[in-house]
């Protein structure tokens, strides 16, 4: 999975880019609806990954006002597919707050990687992304399986500790910088310290959004479509927040 990135991040152009991504999304959210709604009709489950999806479909027109339009446009979707299904749905609101959370959660955010891409330097801060994602997932595994004694979020990921949060922190940090060094020109270096200070904590928050989302479902993957690692929302949960939070880091500091 992390080589296809690469090679996505180092071939692709724009709009085959933006293709993977609303392939890759689809398939994210066809796990948060098997999840969610385990017993729902294909028919169904399609028509709501094709509305959930409206923002990512958007955001190749770049910008950040396109994709509020699909959002927009996506949450107009849900409404009037809720009045069609309304006679065969046991819990109304549920139905609702899930799927409106879905649009949110993975519609919304994983537009902000295409919106990543089409930025002047895009592939560079992609680049730096990554970096931070692995890099923070890497050493929170290691120094927390290591050194972890206290427990981060006990209700919510026992296997998180605090010892394992800071060594993400560090060496998430650390792979920004690398990248930087060996991008010179195109991620400044301490914007790179910036974005891997700021986005661990993020991708942190990522990783237990999707924990809260498996606890209420009763759910320990969300699929098996990687064997042994879960599915592909269990990989990209954390890129979910990131992304966006990058995204307007770089608006907000002209960079």
């Amino acid at each position: 999975m992390v080589c296809l990135w690469g090679i996505l991040l180092g071939f692709a152009g724009p709009v085959l880019f933006w293709l993977a991504i609303v392939i890759g999304s689809g398939v994210a959210f066809y796990e948060y609806q098997r999840m969610c709604f385990p017993s729902l009709p294909a028919m169904k489950r399609l028509l709501l990954i094709v509305v959930s999806l409206s923002p990512v479909f958007a955001s190749i027109f770049s910008g950040s006002t396109s994709v509020t339009a699909g959002l927009f446009v996506g949450f107009m979707g849900l409404v009037l597919l809720l009045f069609i299904w309304y006679a065969d749905l046991e819990d109304i609101f549920l139905f609702l707050s899930r799927n409106g959370f879905g649009i949110f959660y993975i519609g919304l955010c994983a537009a902000h990687i295409v919106l990543l891409r089409l930025l002047p330097g895009g592939v560079g801060w992609l680049a730096v992304l990554t970096a931070i994602t692995i890099g923070s997932d890497t050493g929170a595994y290691y120094i927390g399986r290591k050194f972890g004694r206290r427990k981060l979020c006990p209700a919510v990921s026992p296997g998180k500790t605090i010892e394992g949060a800071v060594g993400g922190l560090l060496v998430g940090t650390l792979a920004a910088l690398l990248v930087g060094v060996l991008l010179p020109g195109q991620v400044p270096i301490f914007f790179c310290l910036i974005a891997g200070v700021v986005l661990v904590p993020v991708g942190i928050l990522g990783d237990l959004t999707e924990s809260i989302v498996k606890r209420a479902t009763g759910t320990k993957d969300s699929s098996t479509l990687l064997a042994g690692h879960g599915g592909l929302l269990d990989r990209v949960d954390s890129l979910l927040l990131t992304a966006p939070t990058l995204y307007y880091l770089l608006l907000g500091l002209g960079t």
